[in-house]
């Protein structure tokens, strides 16, 4: 699998299951699980077609703060309209991964299961139409093998279905623990339909780094599959243990075969990644390389994997061969070849993305404030802050110190008529320390800083404390997808 940091950021793997059935005579046959990790090329996160600056690895600054209209859809302006409790609530109903409370079920998350060295590891509900396929393909060779189990046998399955994922689940833990032994944040790790993400939420400083992120899914999974041949030589060929420790001795060399293979968004298109970026010098340089060979692979997969299955190469029995299990070979091809396209896509926009991210300057991006005090109508402080060509109005105290902003889809639901009457206390957001920003932060620092507190507004100070101005996140979205409109120097 791959922990993606990120070409982005952070590193994820997704682990594709194949079912091929092997069946030869006189061996003990195994699940044939095609497993690779993929992770959105250099990043765990899954990147829209035109990317968020402030979605970075699914977790958008103002995501958490839109509203739905009466029919249930979403405005992304209401990120700057929304509701004023839901927008001063935004911090304190965020858990320690970034999501919202009550939220950890939702799309994107699955089931909680547990948090192994910190990081919850969630299950989506998409595993489970996996576990019941895997239960049924290695049921039937089951029945082949060992005609005796008779209905037993879906237990059986179901067993190394489990087994098969706690062995991603092992993978994915090993991109967790190198990551963390990198001081790199890890969001969270998902099981799903094809497999496990762990999500990274930083690039590898170095190429060595990003080598050995992306190497130790893959070992852990060669050493998960030499574990089980020792196992082997310890029971009987013919008999339950047998098969099972076979079946995930050999989805298990899959799994760390198909993940090695060069190209993004697999482990070891972040090897091949990280190798050229050594060479070279230059992470973006590696990125197209690697998603470029990516592409190449979801092609191959698309073509070859059903061609391979057809000609009986993989160790299936040639008389199995039509029908049914034909249509399934190439459903399964299209699927695989089309997650690693995407994932190779991915990385490419992503590396456009962090190429960008130096344009984004707290300085540059932020709109002039004037203070005013909490009992100042509304009608005077516009009026003072046109008289200064101000865009913004930050509360202070009677020691002139910043304590809250106005916000400015407060001001305008207030009619002009009334303005007199309102104070801008009244249509304040108090501060809190996350909510103050340095003008001199610039790209990715300056997204961490403001994805660690989500608001609509942040007071930017300089740095010897005296009030900036306040930059609104919509302002810092529209100025990155204005950089990323333009070509590439």
């Amino acid at each position: 699998m791959k922990s993606l940091a990120r070409e982005g950021e952070s590193e994820a793997g997704a682990t594709a299951l194949g079912v091929a059935a092997s069946a030869a005579p006189g061996t003990a046959p195994g699940l044939v699980v095609m497993d690779k990790t993929l992770r959105p090329a250099t990043d765990s996160t899954r990147i829209p077609s035109t990317p968020n600056p402030l979605a970075l690895h699914d977790r958008s600054i103002t995501a958490r703060l839109r509203t739905a209209d009466h029919t249930g859809n979403t405005d992304p302006r209401d990120s700057v309209r929304g509701d004023p409790e839901e927008r001063r609530t935004a911090v304190a109903d965020t858990d320690e991964t970034g999501e919202r409370a009550g939220r950890r079920s939702g799309p994107g998350g699955g089931i909680l299961m547990g948090r192994p060295f910190g990081v919850p590891v969630y299950v989506s509900p998409s595993w489970f139409l996996v576990a019941a396929l895997i239960t049924w393909v290695f049921g039937d060779q089951l029945d082949r093998i060992l005609p005796d189990l008779g209905p037993v046998r879906y237990l059986v399955s179901l067993f190394f279905a489990v087994a098969f994922y706690a062995s991603v689940l092992v993978h994915e833990l090993a991109h967790t623990v190198a990551a963390l032994r990198f001081k790199l944040p890890v969001r969270r790790i998902q099981l799903q339909f094809f497999g496990g993400v762990s999500e990274i939420e930083k690039e590898s400083e170095t190429p060595g780094r990003e080598f050995v992120l992306a190497f130790v899914g893959p070992l852990l999974s060669l050493l998960l599959a030499g574990a089980f041949h020792l196992g082997m030589k310890a029971v009987e060929p013919a008999s339950v243990p047998g098969v099972l420790l076979a079946g995930l001795m050999i989805s298990n060399l899959l799994v760390a075969a198909f993940n090695l293979l060069p190209g993004l968004p697999l482990d070891g298109g972040r090897m091949l990644r990280a190798v050229i970026w050594g060479i070279t010098g230059k992470p973006m340089a590696g990125t197209v390389a690697a998603a470029w060979v990516g592409r190449g692979l979801a092609v191959a997969v698309l073509l070859g994997l059903p061609l391979l299955t057809h000609t009986g190469l993989l160790g299936n029995r040639t008389q199995d061969i039509g029908g049914m299990n034909t249509v399934m070979d190439a459903l399964l091809a299209a699927i695989l070849a089309a997650i690693i396209w995407t994932g190779a896509g991915n990385s490419l926009r992503m590396a456009r993305l962090r190429a960008h991210l130096p344009e984004l300057r707290a300085r540059t991006l932020t709109r002039r404030a004037i203070p005013v005090e909490n009992a100042t109508p509304l009608s005077e402080a516009l009026r003072r802050a046109n008289e200064a060509g101000a865009r913004a109005l930050v509360v202070v105290d009677g020691h002139g110190d910043p304590t809250a902003i106005v916000r400015e889809s407060a001001i305008a639901s207030v009619p002009e008529h009334r303005r007199p009457w309102v104070a801008v206390s009244t249509l304040a957001q108090d501060l809190t320390d996350g909510m103050k920003v340095s003008a001199e932060l610039t790209g990715e620092e300056l997204l961490d800083r403001l994805r660690a507190t989500p608001a609509t507004e942040y007071l930017v100070l300089e740095p010897g404390g005296a009030i900036y101005g306040v930059l609104s996140t919509l302002d810092v979205e529209k100025a990155f997808v204005k950089a990323m409109a333009r070509p590439q120097s």
